[in-house]
């Protein structure tokens, strides 16, 4: 039995997290914990994972306390940096405790940033539209920038060039956000849950990759997947492609 601890328990998706990890059969939840609960040793009451759905403004500093902890962790909030996420990785080398950050749990998002990564080479353009609920603090959201920096990459290494865009005169910004040279629009729509759309094109041809999450309960396959899983990748991983064998 897996011994799980749940930090941000009552936010939408940890409370989504605790239902899931109590109806998994080789999980018992021991912790749960929300702002203003100090994160130890005694208030996690023996987890081996916490899993942490929280703000960004406040995950890091759970992460390391959990770490301080001797805990493994599972973390599904975004908006990290890249220097928050060398922080988390040289503290979990220090304490010999393994850490997940997964920009989506949705496995067919993570499935979707895998597509896009292999097929970008073979296009001239992408741009990347992830669509949120508005009740949504960062953008872009994880899940796009995550994609943005594969599809870059592989495009890199490819010997690809930048997407090309005449643009010259956009003083309202409309163009979106740049992320390795790759264009990510965010739209904020009541109705949505989380979506992203990757539109790769040649001449003559478009290729539209999409996954559409539309209810929490999607991401728990990826949830539970983790938990069972970080405790046999040492440090730092990001992505729960990493777990997946891909």
């Amino acid at each position: 039995m897996w011994k799980v601890a749940v930090v941000g328990a009552q936010g939408r998706m940890g409370s989504t997290v605790v239902a899931a990890v109590k109806s998994a059969s080789d999980m018992e939840l021991v912790a749960t914990l929300d702002a203003g609960e100090t994160i130890s040793v005694q208030s996690l009451c023996g987890a081996q994972v916490a899993v942490d759905f929280t703000v960004p403004a406040v995950t890091e500093s759970n992460v390391h306390a959990l770490l301080d902890a001797g805990v493994n962790v599972v973390v599904g909030t975004t908006g990290w940096t890249d220097e928050a996420i060398a922080r988390v990785r040289a503290h979990a080398n220090e304490v010999g405790c393994n850490v997940l950050i997964a920009p989506n749990f949705a496995l067919s998002a993570v499935l979707a940033m895998q597509f896009a990564a292999k097929a970008a080479p073979y296009f001239e353009s992408v741009e990347i539209i992830e669509m949120h609920h508005p009740a949504k603090v960062d953008a872009p959201s994880g899940t796009a920038v995550h994609t943005a920096k594969a599809i870059a990459s592989a495009r890199a290494q490819a010997g690809v060039a930048v997407p090309p865009d005449a643009t010259e005169l956009d003083p309202q910004g409309s163009r979106g956000a740049r992320i390795d040279g790759i264009t990510v629009h965010a739209v904020r729509l009541r109705g949505l849950t989380a979506h992203e759309e990757i539109l790769l094109g040649n001449p003559g041809e478009q290729m539209v990759i999409r996954t559409d999450c539309f209810d929490r309960t999607s991401f728990m396959p990826g949830v539970l997947l983790g938990i069972r899983k970080v405790g046999e990748f040492p440090g730092l991983s990001v992505g729960l492609d990493t777990y997946m064998d891909l």
